[in-house]
C-alpha cells in the first residue's frame, strides 16, 4: 500500500517529520500536495481531500495521512499509526507510551518554537508583532531551548540499552524527530542552538548518527528534501537569535 502525505508543498513545517519516517523505512509514498495537478494532485486534490464532507473522521489541518480509505491527522498520531508497519516502535507498550511522550514533547517544542515569530497570532505577520517576538525570543532561547534540550539529553543517558537512541536499543520515530527538531533549531537560531547544544553531546551524537543514516542521507541529499524557509515553522531572524 502506498501512502498517501497531504501537508503545503512549499515548507518542511511539521509534515516533515513525517516524511522523515517514511524516508528512513523505505516506505512508498506520494506527496500529494507536491504532485502535478493534471495528473489529480497539488494543491486542489489536498483541499478536495481536507474539505470531503462525507469523510467520517476529517482531518482539522495538514499534515494527514491517508492510508487506503483510512485517514489519520495530527504528525503525532500519524507517527503512532505506521511506526509499528514501518518498525520504528518497539513492541511494547510501555515502550510505545513512551515514544509518543517523548514525540509529544518534541510537538510542544516545535510550537514553542514557532510562536518566536508569531507570538500573538499566526494570522498577523511577523512585522506587526515584532517587540513581542523578541521578548518571546529571548525567553525560548535562554530558558526554554535549555530545558528541553536537557530532558533529551537526560534521557539519552539513562536509556538502559545505551545511549545511541531514546527508546530502547533501536531507532524509533522519536529519534527521527529529534533530529528534525535540531535541524530546524540550528537553523532558526544558529548561535543560541549551538551554545545549548554544546553541552547536551549525546543529542549531536545521534543527530549525526540519524543524518548518516544510508535512506535518511540519500534524501537529505534529495530535491524531496525542501529547504528550510521563512514561510515555516523554523525562521530564521537573526535578530531573534538571543543570548
Amino acid at each position: 500500500m502506498t501512502y498517501e502525505l497531504h501537508y503545503w508543498p512549499t515548507i518542511q513545517g511539521r509534515g516533515e517529520f513525517v516524511r522523515l519516517a517514511l524516508e528512513a523505512a523505505g516506505a512508498p509514498y506520494i506527496d500529494i500536495a507536491r504532485g502535478p495537478e493534471d495528473a489529480g494532485r497539488g494543491m486542489p486534490a489536498m483541499l478536495r481531500a481536507l474539505e470531503a464532507r462525507g469523510e467520517r473522521h476529517p482531518p482539522f489541518a495538514p499534515p494527514f495521512l491517508k492510508d487506503g480509505d483510512f485517514v489519520v491527522g495530527q504528525t503525532a498520531a500519524i507517527l503512532q499509526y505506521v511506526a509499528p508497519t514501518l518498525k520504528l516502535v518497539s513492541r511494547s507498550e510501555q515502550a510505545r507510551a513512551w515514544t509518543m511522550q517523548i514525540q509529544l514533547t518534541i510537538a510542544d517544542m516545535v510550537t514553542e518554537a514557532h510562536d518566536t515569530h508569531h507570538p500573538i497570532a499566526a494570522s498577523l505577520y511577523y512585522e506587526g508583532q515584532k517587540p513581542e517576538a523578541l521578548r518571546r525570543a529571548g525567553d525560548f532561547c535562554r530558558a526554554r531551548m535549555p530545558k528541553f534540550l536537557q530532558w533529551f539529553e537526560r534521557i539519552l543517558s539513562q536509556n538502559s540499552a545505551g545511549e545511541r537512541f531514546l527508546v530502547g536499543g533501536r531507532l524509533s520515530y522519536a529519534d527521527l524527530s529529534l533530529f528534525q527538531l535540531v535541524e530546524g533549531l540550528r537553523y532558526a537560531f544558529p548561535q543560541a542552538a549551538e551554545r545549548v547544544l554544546a553541552g547536551t553531546p549525546r543529542i549531536v551524537a545521534l543527530h549525526d548518527r540519524v543524518a548518516a543514516l544510508p535512506r535518511v542521507a540519500a534524501y537529505l541529499r534529495s530535491e524531496r528534501r525542501i529547504p528550510f524557509n521563512e514561510e515555516g515553522i523554523f525562521r530564521r531572524y537573526a535578530e531573534l537569535d538571543v543570548g
